[in-house]
């Protein structure tokens, strides 16, 4: 199976492409699609679906993984990463691929076993289980990264649950 994971961002959007087999995860490619900060909030809006567009079209993932948002104290940042988040679903949609959405929570509890794990725990797990050289920069692909491999995980115990009809 072949997961696109995003971390939604309308300044910095983290992806990354992983591939997993039985119970091996191995990193494809990732990186982050960035925009500056005097472009129009529609411009960056563009820029992040036509980029996403284009590595989905590139490497042909099965699922995309996106982080849900969390809860943020300023409305406006939450507004325009919620645009982002929207353009990044949408670029899935469009392209035919099932988007899955997950709680910062429920990733870290899916790489480090505790939901509450501090950001740097999350990242060396990610480069661990990938066998990177070195952790993912910016923390956003890390952050990615990490929400592909949640679904690699989650993805079996879906499938358990239809086989058994629980689902």
């Amino acid at each position: 199976m072949k997961i696109l994971g995003i971390d939604p961002g309308y300044a910095i959007l983290g992806w990354g492409v992983i591939e997993k087999t039985g119970n091996h995860f191995r990193a494809i490619d990732y990186g982050a699609v960035t925009t500056p900060k005097e472009m129009p909030m529609d411009q960056r809006l563009e820029r992040l679906y036509d980029d996403l567009r284009q590595i989905i079209e590139e490497y042909g993932p099965d699922v995309a993984s996106v982080e849900q948002l969390y809860f943020n104290n300023n409305a406006k940042t939450a507004i325009n990463v919620g645009q982002a988040r929207g353009v990044a679903v949408l670029a899935c949609v469009k392209c035919r691929i099932e988007v899955a959405e997950y709680t910062p929570l429920q990733i870290k509890q899916a790489l480090v076993g505790y939901g509450r794990a501090e950001k740097k725990q999350v990242q060396f797990m990610v480069k661990t289980m990938l066998n990177l050289p070195e952790i993912p920069k910016p923390d956003d692909t890390a952050d990615a990264l990490a929400a592909a491999i949640c679904h690699g995980h989650s993805a079996d115990t879906r499938g358990r649950l239809q086989r058994a009809g629980l689902r």
